[in-house]
């Protein structure tokens, strides 16, 4: 089992007393039922306590930390992985999104008229969404969060810090070669859904800059006659994702690093290299780092 020891070496946090969060976010909060902006969010219970003492086991303590990274840097994959770690929640808003579109959910059909027209979804929805999962998540008993791909804009961090006290945010960090290599690889089996990634990417040290090896993910024998690439992965559209990311979402780690709460980690390689470096990071010891990193 991980035990969180103490917080990471390289972020230097700030209190709660000490950060402000925008009074009119506080009073303007949206219901996990309604898009009404006058009525009042229920806050989860766990969201407003005060952070235990650090040297506990991590089920026991009150995790909330947010992800951020460029499209395709490895959100998912990691989140996901310290979720299995450390025993809470991974929440992708994308996931909630597509889970409401699939249910007969109040704000289902209004979502699908966004879809059908091009829009992006609103704040307002995102924030409804994830309130729904963070009380059903209390309900359950969960201690916290990992939340993926939120927020992207300064207006998105604002009015979760509203919501809640998010304790660390990591921002997950690769060169922009790499990344470009990485996306174009990816390959999905049309069968069983499994990912892959057909890209050996072996970029060479320069300019005081440290190489990068990233292993290909090979599919098994039964899925490599049914691989396909996304649509969207190619090098104009990656580029794209990468332009839009740049513009509206750097600020967000900007208004992080301004409190105090940003971890900039910089991936050295796949999954195996990444790993074990990322629990160092984050102080997390495990006793089997070599084969969680398998």
């Amino acid at each position: 089992m991980a035990v969180l020891s103490r917080i990471p070496k390289t972020l230097t946090r700030t209190t709660t007393s000490s950060i402000k969060p925008p009074s009119s976010y506080i009073s303007r909060s949206f219901s996990s039922t309604t898009l009404n902006s006058e009525t009042d969010l229920k806050v989860p219970s766990f969201l407003s306590r005060n952070s235990p003492p650090l040297r506990q086991e991590p089920k026991d303590r009150n995790v909330q930390w947010v992800f951020l990274g460029c499209p395709g840097v490895g959100k998912g994959t990691y989140a996901s992985r310290l979720s299995s770690l450390l025993g809470i929640p991974h929440i992708a808003t994308g996931d909630l999104v597509r889970e409401e579109l699939n249910s007969s959910g109040t704000l289902s059909s209004q979502l699908k008229e966004i879809v059908n027209q091009g829009k992006l979804v609103s704040d307002e929805i995102i924030i409804s969404l994830l309130s729904k999962r963070l009380e059903a998540g209390e309900a359950k008993g969960e201690s916290g969060f990992i939340l993926d791909g939120f927020p992207r804009t300064i207006r998105q961090a604002e009015i979760l810090e509203g919501v809640t006290d998010v304790d660390l945010v990591v921002n997950l960090k690769l060169r922009e070669e790499a990344l470009l290599a990485k996306c174009l690889g990816r390959r999905i089996c049309s069968h069983c859904g499994g990912n892959y990634n057909i890209a050996c990417i072996d970029i060479k040290g320069e300019n005081g800059k440290p190489g990068i090896y990233m292993a290909p993910l090979p599919a098994p024998p039964q899925c490599v006659p049914n691989l396909i690439q996304r649509a969207d992965d190619t090098e104009e559209v990656v580029k794209e994702r990468l332009r839009i990311y740049n513009e509206t979402s750097r600020p967000v780690e900007e208004f992080y690093r301004n409190r105090r709460k940003l971890l900039e980690f910089e991936l050295p390689g796949g999954i195996p290299e990444a790993w074990p470096k990322l629990l160092e990071a984050l102080n997390l010891d495990h006793k089997d780092k070599h084969i969680a990193a398998a």
